[in-house]
């Protein structure tokens, strides 16, 4: 029997009408469903009749899942690999599957749809010429500092609870930042909220918002990504052992960006 193949399907991020028909095709033709949640993909199925054998996929079995879905694929059988909400793989399981069936000569096939961060970064009016995505945002000090300092637009995930820290973060480290607030895209509650830096950190410190959010942040000045990468190296020194306040002279000697500024950027 011919070996069988990965279709990478991309799910909605909340109104399940974006669903592409290419997708729904994908899903119906094969063998196998392996979904985060069975229960979640099972309301999306049920929503266009789609009848399909679902299996857990998720973080906590990926390794011993995957190998299970390459045997099956090498047997002939075609899985569609679904997610909870959107790509596949970005911020979600997946890798594990994808680099088995490489490894393993499959063929791996990725069919385009619904994206999160796609839809803030259009969203947020941002330049989306060069942009990256940073997955959610660190939550060490360095590590946030480093993210801030890029010198192009960023997009990234943020928990509702975490968000005002986030946000006196970005202020803190320049309050005329251009920011947007993303929440519960193409969900009846749909909000996107743009503004600088300190104005967005002064509104969601006085109220918490709720459900999924993606933030999207400008551009940090030309000459940032220099003290960004002195940060990092800084923080990797430390997290080797080194000691703070030595280490920052080091690379500030090196670099040129100034000793105090360093240590108080990864101890902030």
């Amino acid at each position: 029997m011919s070996a069988g193949r990965l279709v990478i399907c991309p799910t909605p991020i909340g109104n399940l009408e974006d669903v592409t028909l290419r997708v729904l095709a994908a899903l119906r033709e094969a063998d196998v469903v392996a979904c985060e949640d069975t229960r979640r993909t099972r309301v999306l199925l049920d929503r266009y009749g789609v009848s399909a054998s679902l299996v857990s996929y998720h973080e906590h079995n990926e390794r011993a899942r995957a190998a299970e879905l390459v045997e099956r694929m090498r047997g002939g059988a075609v899985v569609a690999l679904v997610s909870d909400a959107g790509m596949p793989l970005v911020s979600d399981p997946g890798a594990v599957l994808v680099e088995a069936c490489v490894a393993a000569g499959l063929a791996v096939e990725v069919l385009p749809g619904p994206s999160a961060a796609l839809a803030a970064l259009v969203a947020s009016a941002l330049p989306a010429d060069r942009w990256r995505f940073a997955g959610f945002v660190p939550r060490k000090a360095g590590e946030r500092d480093a993210l801030w300092a890029a010198e192009e637009t960023v997009v990234a995930f943020e928990s509702p609870k975490r968000l005002a820290a986030t946000l006196a973060s970005l202020a803190a480290a320049d309050p005329d930042r251009p920011v947007a607030v993303c929440r519960e895209l193409t969900k009846v509650h749909e909000e996107v909220v743009r503004g600088r830096a300190a104005e967005l950190a002064e509104r969601y410190a006085a109220e918490e918002p709720r459900g999924e959010i993606v933030l999207v942040v400008g551009a940090a000045p030309a000459g940032s990504a220099d003290r960004a990468r002195a940060l990092d190296a800084l923080a990797r020194l430390v997290d080797a052992g080194a000691k703070v306040r030595p280490a920052a002279a080091v690379v500030a000697e090196l670099t040129g960006v100034p000793a105090n500024a360093l240590y108080r950027a990864l101890r902030g």
